[in-house]
């Protein structure tokens, strides 16, 4: 394996607390104190830890002709991510040892982790074996996509995690609620004639888990926060003792409910965009560290499926590529309350420590999983240009400023935009 030497670059490491400009020695795959042949010239340039999302959909097995590993992959290295966490909504579920064992051993440009299913089949029905299912590798179990609907069956779930030491992952959805509903229950939903989807939906949902972690010891994790109310909800089950962490996407924090009117079924995904007040609050509580990181619900869908009407067209955009730039946009329009260090720490640091994971550190012996990110670099996005398998952004035409250049997996070059 080659070694590297990343030269004169702005070393951002929050799992250290180090940002100044430095070189950072790569050998054998490893982060090292000295060493390095090739030289990489980053002056300008951040070099970071490889980006984690631990919410993503790479479709595999059963739906790859909107995403497989692969194409993840690339998408995933494209973007500076360098370790990603799949979601088990698939054909047939991830509900099983071996397909979790299969799913990781399939990554070759990724660090590909696996979020199991809570219950067999995601039906809500049986649990499934949350001790194999570690043993095995995956992180967490989940409901994602299917939110169990069953009181019981969620704190049977939570009692079982919490033995067995697993967080539980939850998409918070009371689908009473918003079965057949397409985006957010309001005046946009109303002007278009189609069903809306509450934010009291959402709310319910955390509320309830929230008060089963109490009771169980669980660790929840709240994915894709979408709503006022539900941050004032974590908040207040935290303070009451509830173990509860939580990501918000940057589509929520970016977009509103009114870009459905300019962009139809783009702006598509559940939980749905909400109102300026939701995005506002979000923003809010990610500069005071009430969220605890970035993920960006990565999910895939074809061109023909999104191009049908928006009640029927599936719910979900692609979102690895665009991350990191748009959260730098975020960040500069709200007057830059997040340092670099900081931004990269909800990117990569954080969610390595929510889920346990060996990564998000550029400490000697960890592994060389590295992000070199341009900050002055300014280009469009162009949905024809992802990596991705699938095109289905909102965020087409924006132009956007500060993208990764390079992508290092322990120690070897996955992706050079240099």
């Amino acid at each position: 394996m080659s070694s590297l030497l990343l030269r004169g670059g702005r070393v951002i490491d929050p799992a250290n607390s180090r940002d100044e400009t430095a070189d950072l020695h790569v050998d054998d795959g490893l982060i090292v104190a000295s060493g390095g042949a090739e030289v990489i010239d980053c002056g300008g340039l951040w070099v970071c830890p490889g980006l984690i999302d631990p919410h993503v959909h790479f479709r595999e097995p059963g739906q790859t002709h909107k995403e497989d590993i692969d194409t993840g992959s690339m998408s995933a290295a494209a973007g500076g991510y360098a370790s990603v966490a799949c979601m088990p909504n698939t054909s047939p579920s991830i509900d099983n040892p071996e397909l979790v064992r299969q799913l990781m051993e399939r990554a070759k440009n990724v660090r590909l982790y696996v979020v199991a299913a809570m219950t067999e089949g995601m039906a809500g029905e049986r649990l499934t074996d949350y001790a194999a299912l570690k043993e095995a590798g995956a992180i967490a179990v989940s409901d994602d996509a299917y939110p169990l609907q069953s009181a019981r069956m969620m704190r049977e779930g939570m009692r079982l995690a919490a033995r067995v030491g697993l967080p539980v992952v939850t998409h918070c959805e009371d689908k009473s609620l918003t079965v057949p509903g397409a985006i957010h229950e309001g005046e946009v939903a109303e002007r278009l004639g189609v069903p809306g989807m509450p934010s009291v939906a959402e709310e319910i949902h955390i509320a309830r888990n929230a008060l089963l972690a109490l009771e169980t010891g669980a660790h929840l994790h709240v994915q894709h926060l979408s709503t006022a109310l539900g941050i004032d909800l974590i908040r207040y089950f935290r303070q009451l003792g509830a173990k509860i962490t939580c990501e918000v996407a940057p589509h929520h924090l970016l977009l509103t409910d009114k870009a459905v009117l300019a962009e139809g079924t783009m702006a598509k995904m559940n939980p749905p965009l909400r109102t300026q007040k939701d995005a506002d609050a979000l923003s809010q509580a990610l500069i005071q560290g009430e969220i605890d990181h970035i993920a960006t619900d990565h999910a895939p869908h074809t061109a023909e499926e999104k191009t049908q009407p928006l009640g029927q067209a599936p719910f979900g955009i692609v979102g690895l590529e665009t991350a990191l730039p748009l959260m730098l946009e975020w960040n500069r329009r709200h007057g830059d309350p997040l340092s670099p260090m900081r931004l990269i720490e909800l990117m990569s640091t954080a969610p390595a420590r929510v889920f346990g994971l060996n990564a998000g550190s550029l400490s000697p012996g960890q592994p060389a999983d590295i992000v070199v990110i341009d900050p002055d670099r300014e280009r469009m996005v162009k949905p024809q240009d992802l990596k991705s398998k699938s095109k289905n952004t909102p965020f087409g035409g924006w132009i956007l400023r500060g993208w990764p250049v390079m992508t290092i997996l322990g120690g070897r070059i996955v992706h050079d935009a240099r």
